[in-house]
């Protein structure tokens, strides 16, 4: 998995480009990233690369903490491998990942 983060110059934002690797979600038929910049509604659909990988890019503030999961096929929860740092969902024992900009 990567996380690349791209300061913009011109914007007060930063764009965030998450990947999810194929090993990650083999068989998906959809793959969404939800958090805290959906308030952990509704998901960004990640799009689905000739390689088999999913790929997002996001505007986010910057000087700003996200947590956020991918999750598979509305079912499968998975955290980002390369995450900045990681933290308790509060609801279960899982973790949630953390970008820190």
């Amino acid at each position: 998995m990567a996380i690349k983060k791209q300061y913009l110059k011109s914007k007060p934002n930063v764009k965030v480009t998450l990947t999810l690797p194929k090993q990650a979600a083999e068989n998906a038929k959809k793959v969404e990233v939800v958090g805290d910049f959906t308030d952990w509604k509704k998901g960004v659909p990640m799009t689905k690369l000739k390689n088999g990988n999913y790929k997002v890019t996001l505007d986010l503030e910057p000087e700003t903490e996200y947590q956020f999961r991918y999750l598979i096929d509305n079912k499968v929860w998975e955290n980002d491998w390369d995450a900045d740092k990681y933290v308790s969902n509060g609801i279960s024992l899982e973790e949630n990942s953390v970008i820190v900009l």
